[in-house]
């Protein structure tokens, strides 16, 4: 814990919790501490098997950036981890430096990004500490959240769909300026009122991936869950898989989680899910992805065992893993029924059997983040304790190498939290009625004692 004393002025104000007119009124700090990669080190895993993320993210001082007139100055109480930061800290599949240099390439305030260094993450919530004169609906002082999707509100697609932009990024990895560190720049735009009941770094975990989740099952875009649907949701106990629960079990539907260990299987019941299927049990491995006989075994032993417990097969598979589970994914999705995926963390080339697309009338529906009004329909529902954090774990911003090496290798649960200004776990509560209503085992499921007074 960095004493108040040691901290930038600005900083301490914020941990004291002064108020709007002290915060306005106290000058920015020239530099600040982030999580970043470096320009330089985009070959350093050349050759290597294991491109150890604990190498490649730095903390150190970073400047101050410049706010464009749609954006705010959030200063940052905590972050969490996700993939997208691992990948980025891999330099895979690209490095992401080159995301920066094609934004600039737009001009005007977009050149910013551009530099020698990237500060990192896609998940914040703090406090705006300064706002752009273009800026109508947030003001100094406020507590917040922070929506990743970055996007341009001047392109004709946005207006039907915040997602559909050509200028459309991810905040923090596709943009500098992320939510690893004491301060972060986000526009107007991405801003969310921070559940009040809920802990910095408990409401810190949620926008990524609670909002991605919601589009891919909930949203007019997605899958469209309604009551009695079964889905199939792939990684049950990872942040992506925690919210679908989670939002199945809201929904009325059946939730059929599959996991790794037992560990994972007991922390997804805690959530709700009804039927917990260990993926050794169906022989799934990485060979298997390979081999067209074998995805077409594992998918008959997969369905065999939903039907057992359900009836029938999945209406709904909620996909984000890829390679290693795309072509079962789609064989065992019911006649008629949908596969939606917003990613691929086992490999992206995909292979399956296009008989059973076709001839059996199945979708497959492409999803990436949210779009704002998702995003707050989300976060209404994180703010009136319907959908749980699913933090699991927190590190200091010294430690995010740890962190993020805690997600590469898959040794989590849920979501692993980061303290940035904060100096301790267990702030940032404003209203402790509604905490004590719902108690730490709905308020973190799957780390009930981080939740606890």
């Amino acid at each position: 814990m960095t004493p108040l004393t040691a901290l930038p002025e600005l900083s301490a104000a914020v941990v004291a919790g002064a108020s709007a007119e002290e915060l306005a009124g106290t000058p920015l700090p020239e530099r600040f501490p982030a999580a970043h990669l470096l320009a330089d080190d985009t070959r350093m895993f050349d050759g290597d098997t294991d491109k150890d993320v604990r190498r490649s993210l730095r903390v150190g001082p970073v400047d101050m950036p410049e706010l464009a007139p749609d954006e705010v100055l959030v200063a940052v109480m905590a972050s969490a981890i996700n993939f997208n930061t691992v990948w980025s800290a891999m330099f895979e599949p690209i490095p992401t430096f080159r995301f920066l240099e094609r934004m600039a390439a737009r001009g005007g305030w977009d050149t910013r990004h551009n530099l020698p260094y990237q500060v990192v993450g896609s998940d914040a919530a703090g406090v705006v500490v300064r706002v752009g004169n273009g800026v109508r609906h947030w003001s100094i002082g406020d507590h917040v959240v922070i929506n990743p999707n970055y996007a341009d509100d001047q392109e004709p697609d946005t207006q039907a769909d915040g997602m559909l932009g050509p200028g459309q990024l991810a905040w923090g990895f596709e943009t500098n300026f992320g939510g690893l560190a004491h301060y972060a720049v986000v526009r107007a735009t991405q801003l969310l009122p921070k559940p009040a009941h809920l802990t910095w770094e408990e409401a810190a975990c949620n926008p990524l991936c609670a909002g991605t989740a919601y589009r891919m099952l909930v949203g007019e875009h997605g899958a469209r869950l309604k009551q009695g649907d079964t889905v199939l949701i792939w990684g049950a106990s990872g942040g992506l898989g925690g919210y679908a629960v989670q939002l199945v079990r809201n929904g009325g539907g059946t939730a059929v989680g599959v996991v790794g260990t037992e560990e994972k299987a007991e922390a997804v019941r805690r959530l709700g899910c009804d039927i917990v299927v260990n993926r050794h049990e169906i022989g799934l491995d990485d060979r298997a992805a390979d081999d067209p006989v074998q995805v077409v075994a594992v998918g008959k032993r997969l369905g065999k065992l939903i039907r057992k417990e359900t009836g029938d097969d999945p209406n709904i598979v909620f996909e984000h893993v890829g390679r290693a589970t795309f072509g079962a994914s789609l064989f065992v999705a019911r006649r008629g029924g949908v596969v939606v995926t917003c990613g691929s963390s086992t490999g992206y080339q995909h292979q399956f059997d296009n008989r059973y697309l076709w001839m059996r009338l199945k979708r497959i529906i492409g999803s990436h983040g949210a779009n704002y009004q998702e995003q707050w329909e989300t976060n209404r529902l994180i703010s009136t304790g319907r959908i749980a954090s699913m933090l699991s774990a927190v590190y200091p911003l010294d430690d995010v190498g740890e962190a993020a090496r805690m997600v590469q290798t898959n040794q989590h649960l849920g979501k692993v939290g980061v303290l940035c200004l904060a100096p301790r776990p267990g702030l940032g509560v404003t209203d402790a009625g509604l905490r004590a209503a719902l108690g730490p085992d709905r308020l973190a499921p799957l780390a009930p004692d981080l939740a606890r007074p």
